[in-house]
């Protein structure tokens, strides 16, 4: 008589699995789950072994429990960087059912992808925050076994913040600098969240863990490694925080998604220097390495002297 195939676990991703974070969870869970990546736009990431795509926007979803039976574990990684505020409402709205379904079908687990901490007057007025903690607070007032998880700023192949900022000093030579530079920033690899949602994921923990990389770099520091691994010598466009500000609106009015105001805030805050991550079984990846691949793909790179401070 043959053996009977253990079954794998099954992980619902509720913002699909072909954005930055969404690739990441794929390439972690892959060998030993079935994925379930559930979008608006499915197809990011078509024709990969053991993920099924579902086409569904979790704003308008009134009731999750066909797409959760028999899913062991759901991270949500769906929101929106910049929408109005409208948008934000529906979909925290649309996540609050989920997290209240989850409990009915009787999903094991449920990881949240939050963010850290920000400026009190952005908590309460900024609805990419508002809406946000809103769903948090959902998970933590549920029975679920939860992690809400807020990385610090991530980096990864064709992340849309340390990249762009190299591509931009590569072309400009120059780049803004918002205030003093003497806030931080702990950025980490898109990779080792994905482990972190592992590991938090199957603890069951019902917590809220600040997620940083191995370094607290200085913002100064960050982007003067940023001109050595372009081959450039630093050069800064100097602004003050209310300049700065600005600044990133009327990009904003222009219709620009490079910066937008509120990131430039809670920047300048010093509020995004999280302490680093201590609960995987391997060291975090260092920024540095990424930025030299990064450097060396665009044809030019000299060797970053040491800068974190």
């Amino acid at each position: 008589m043959s053996a009977v195939p253990e079954r794998r676990p099954k992980l619902l991703v509720v913002g699909g699995c072909g954005g930055l974070v969404g690739r990441a969870l794929l390439a972690e869970f892959r060998s030993d789950h079935d994925l379930v990546a559930l979008h608006r736009h499915a197809g990011g990431a078509a024709a990969t072994p053991g993920l099924r795509e579902v086409a569904a926007d979790a704003s308008e979803l009134e009731d999750w429990r066909p797409y959760l039976a028999g899913i062991d574990t759901v991270v949500n990684v769906a929101w929106y960087r910049q929408a109005p505020r409208r948008r934000f409402v529906r979909l925290a709205d649309g996540l609050v059912r989920l997290v209240r379904d989850a409990e009915r079908s009787g999903v094991r687990r449920f990881v949240q992808l939050s963010v850290p901490a920000a400026p009190e007057a952005l908590e309460r007025e900024l609805p990419y925050l508002a809406e946000k903690r809103r769903v948090d607070r959902a998970l933590e007032a549920s029975s679920l076994a939860f992690a809400i998880l807020r990385p610090t700023m991530l980096f990864g192949p064709r992340d849309r913040l340390l990249t762009v900022m190299l591509r931009t000093i590569r072309r400009y030579h120059r780049f803004p600098m918002f205030g003093d530079g003497e806030y931080h920033l702990s950025p980490i690899a898109v990779a080792d969240l994905a482990a972190v949602v592992r590991r938090e994921g199957a603890r069951g923990a019902r917590s809220i863990v600040p997620v940083g990389g191995p370094t607290r770099w200085r913002y100064r520091d960050l982007t003067d490694l940023l001109f050595r691994v372009a081959g450039r010598s630093p050069r800064y466009v100097h602004l003050g925080p209310s300049a700065s500000v600005r600044l990133a609106r009327l990009l904003e009015t222009l219709g620009s998604s490079l910066l937008y105001a509120y990131e430039v805030e809670w920047l300048l805050s010093d509020l995004l220097g999280l302490a680093p991550y201590a609960g995987l079984d391997r060291p975090l990846a260092r920024v540095e390495p990424f930025l030299e691949r990064e450097a060396r793909a665009f044809g030019h790179v000299r060797a970053p002297a040491p800068g974190a401070g």
